[in-house]
């Protein structure tokens, strides 16, 4: 029985390695069980994440490390902008001529800017943009997101208040 279990956890290893048909890793039960718990307390200990999975300490450890390695996940401390001095947030949606792969490029590279989705939608590109204040705001904007060349035309969504921030979406 014990030596089943080992070859099923070395199995499960191999299956959370692999990479789907667009190049993404392909997650296993296991892997996806260990974010589920890291979702709910990003400080969890490994052993307490291994008992609830299934493993040893030392293969959450690894599961989760590949996991950061393939981009798969991040453990960040997420802070409400308000208690951290930053007092205005905004979407921008961004109305692009050429490639918007470009655009969305200089965007991530911008501080300011904390989320950028290229869209089929209304708009070529939606950006999260997080300021210390209006003028902060109006300069990202004015001077640099609307200087870049190909931007045609932006739309400021301006945030009047944070009602909920989480990212809890779970595994499905």
């Amino acid at each position: 029985m014990h030596s089943e279990r080992v070859a099923s956890r070395s199995a499960d290893q191999r299956d959370s390695s692999r990479e789907s048909r667009n190049g993404s890793p392909t997650l296993d039960a296991v892997s996806l069980a260990i974010i589920q718990q890291l979702q709910e307390d990003g400080r969890r200990p490994y052993a307490a994440i291994g008992k609830a999975v299934g493993l040893s300490e030392a293969a959450v450890r690894q599961r989760v490390q590949k996991l950061l390695d393939q981009g798969v996940m991040q453990i960040v401390a997420v802070t409400d902008p308000l208690t951290v001095g930053f007092r205005r947030q905004a979407m921008v949606g961004i109305h692009v001529e050429g490639d918007v792969e470009s655009i969305a490029d200089v965007l991530t590279d911008m501080s300011e800017v904390e989320y950028v989705v290229m869209t089929a939608g209304s708009f070529d590109i939606l950006a999260e943009i997080v300021c210390e204040d209006d003028d902060h705001l109006l300069d990202v904007i004015n001077k640099r997101i609307r200087a870049l060349p190909g931007v045609r035309s932006t739309e400021s969504f301006v945030y009047m208040k944070l009602k909920k921030q989480t990212y809890m979406w779970g595994t499905r």
